[in-house]
C-alpha cells in the first residue's frame, strides 16, 4: 500500500480524489500497489466530506501529514508560493515524494526544488503544472531528450484563448467577453495573471527551463497580454491572413534562449491557428523529431487530475522499483537571456493619421531612417480628415521598430499609434 497525504482539497484535489477511486482497480494494476489517500489537509472540512472522505482523515494541520512516516507521497494542489513552498521542502527533507501542480513556485523556486530533491534521493514531479491535461513535461524529458528543441510555441492560457476565439468568430468587444467567461466560470473574477500573460509567462519558464537545458524564471520572460486587442484588430488580421492569438514562445538562437509572452499574428495555414476555445496547445520543434504538437485541454477538474495522478502512478512504480526512471533537473547550462529589443520580427502597426498627400512619404521616411522596412501598406478610409493607416513590416529588430515608433508619435500627422503586434510563425521561404 502507497499512502498519500494531499494538500488542498479544491477543484484539481478534488478530482484527483475522485479519478483514484474511480480508476481504482487499473491504477492498481499497473502500481503493483494499492493507492490510499492517508490525510487530507484543507480547512474546509465539508469540501471532503462531500467527497466522501473519512472526517477523521481530514486535518488543517500541515504536521499531521508530515509526521506520520506511513504517508510516502505528497501531493501539493494549494498553489503559490508560500506556504507551499515551505512544506514542499519540509516534505521533501523528511524522505517522502513530491507530485505539484503549482506552476507559480516552479518558476519562481524550480531550482532549489530540485535540489532538494537531490539531497533526499526523493521524487518531484510536476506533469499537472502546464498546459494540464496535456502531457508536455514527461515527453520534453524524455521521449524527446535526444533532441536539441529548437524552439517552443504555445497557446498556453484557456481563458486568453477562449476570449480571442469569441471575439475572432463573432466580432464582440474584449470587455463583453471577458464577463461573460467570468459567468462561465472560464475567468477568474481577478482575471489579470491570465490575460496580462503572466499566467502563460510561468509555464513558459518551465518549458523552457527543461528545453534548453538552462534555467529560465519568471523574471526571464518578457510579458504582454491582450487588453489591448481590438475586433478591429482582428478583422485586419483576417483581411491579410493571419489570426491573433496570445503566444508563448521560446527559442533558442545562437546559444542564447529568447522567452516572450505576447499577442501575435500567426497565418491561417499554422497548426496552433484552430486551437480554438479553452483548448491548449504547444507546438515544438526538434533537430530529429521536426514538427509536433500536443493539443489538448489545459486545465479543468479533471483533466488537470490526469496528470497529477499520472505523476503518483510513476512515483509509486519507482518506489516498487527502487529507482527513477525520469531525467531530472536538465538545467546544467548557464545560457544568456535575449532581452525583447533584440528579437527580430514581422510587425503589424495600426495608427491614425491626416488624410493629405505626403502623409505616407513622411512615415515611410520615419521608417526608413530607423532601418524598418515596409512590406504591407493598407489606407482604410478617411473621416474628419484622418485615415487610418495599417501596415506590416519585413523583419527588423524590435529596437528599431520602437525608436522609429517614438518619433512618428512626436510627429503632428500622426494621431495615434493605435496597435502593434508581432507576427509569427511565418515562413521565409
Amino acid at each position: 500500500m502507497i499512502n498519500i497525504g494531499l494538500l488542498g482539497c479544491g477543484t484539481v484535489g478534488g478530482g484527483v480524489i475522485k479519478l483514484l477511486a474511480k480508476n481504482q482497480s487499473t491504477i492498481t494494476t499497473k502500481t503493483g500497489s494499492v493507492i490510499t489517500v492517508k490525510k487530507v489537509m484543507e480547512k474546509d472540512k465539508d469540501k471532503c466530506l462531500q467527497l466522501g472522505l473519512d472526517e477523521n482523515i481530514v486535518t488543517d494541520k500541515f504536521e499531521d501529514i508530515l509526521d506520520d512516516d506511513t504517508i510516502d507521497i505528497v501531493v501539493e494542489l494549494i498553489g503559490g508560493l508560500e506556504p507551499a513552498y515551505t512544506f514542499i521542502t519540509a516534505a521533501m527533507e523528511k524522505g517522502k515524494h513530491v507530485v505539484t501542480a503549482n506552476k507559480d513556485l516552479i518558476a519562481v523556486k524550480g531550482k532549489e526544488l530540485f535540489a532538494t530533491a537531490l539531497a533526499n534521493n526523493v521524487d518531484f514531479y510536476f506533469e499537472a503544472s502546464v498546459a494540464g491535461g496535456i502531457p508536455i513535461i514527461y515527453p520534453l524529458k524524455q521521449s524527446l531528450a535526444a533532441n536539441q528543441i529548437e524552439e517552443i510555441i504555445g497557446i498556453l492560457n484557456g481563458t486568453t484563448n477562449y476570449i480571442l476565439t469569441q471575439m475572432s468568430q463573432e466580432g464582440r468587444d474584449y470587455s463583453e467577453v471577458l464577463r461573460e467567461a467570468q459567468e462561465m466560470g472560464y475567468a477568474e473574477s481577478d482575471p489579470s495573471a491570465d490575460v496580462g500573460g503572466l499566467d502563460a509567462a510561468r509555464k513558459l519558464a518551465i518549458l523552457s527551463s527543461i528545453a534548453f537545458n538552462s534555467r529560465v524564471t519568471l523574471d526571464d520572460v518578457y510579458v504582454e497580454g491582450i487588453t489591448a486587442i481590438t475586433p478591429r484588430d482582428i478583422q485586419y488580421a483576417r483581411e491579410l491572413g493571419y489570426v491573433i492569438k496570445l503566444l508563448a514562445i521560446a527559442k533558442e538562437i545562437d546559444g542564447q534562449i529568447q522567452a516572450r509572452v505576447h499577442p501575435a499574428f500567426i497565418p491561417f495555414n499554422h497548426p496552433l491557428a484552430y486551437v480554438n476555445g479553452v483548448f491548449n496547445a504547444v507546438f515544438l520543434r526538434g533537430d530529429a523529431v521536426g514538427e509536433v504538437m500536443h493539443y489538448g485541454r489545459g486545465a479543468g477538474e479533471m483533466p488537470t487530475a490526469s496528470a497529477v495522478v499520472g505523476d503518483i502512478i510513476e512515483v509509486a512504480r519507482n518506489m516498487a522499483f527502487n529507482t527513477n526512471t525520469r531525467i531530472g533537473c536538465t538545467c546544467y547550462e548557464d545560457k544568456e537571456i535575449l532581452p525583447i529589443t533584440e528579437l527580430c520580427a514581422q510587425y503589424y502597426v495600426r495608427m491614425t493619421v491626416t488624410d493629405r498627400p505626403g502623409v505616407l512619404a513622411g512615415i515611410a521616411g520615419v521608417f526608413g531612417n530607423h532601418e524598418v522596412s515596409i512590406d504591407t501598406v493598407i489606407q482604410k478610409g478617411s473621416r474628419d480628415g484622418k485615415a487610418e493607416l495599417i501596415l506590416i513590416t519585413h523583419l527588423v529588430k524590435e529596437k528599431s521598430l520602437q525608436e522609429s515608433l517614438a518619433v512618428l508619435r512626436g510627429m503632428d500627422i500622426v494621431s495615434d499609434i493605435n496597435n502593434v503586434v508581432r507576427l509569427e510563425g511565418v515562413s521565409r521561404a
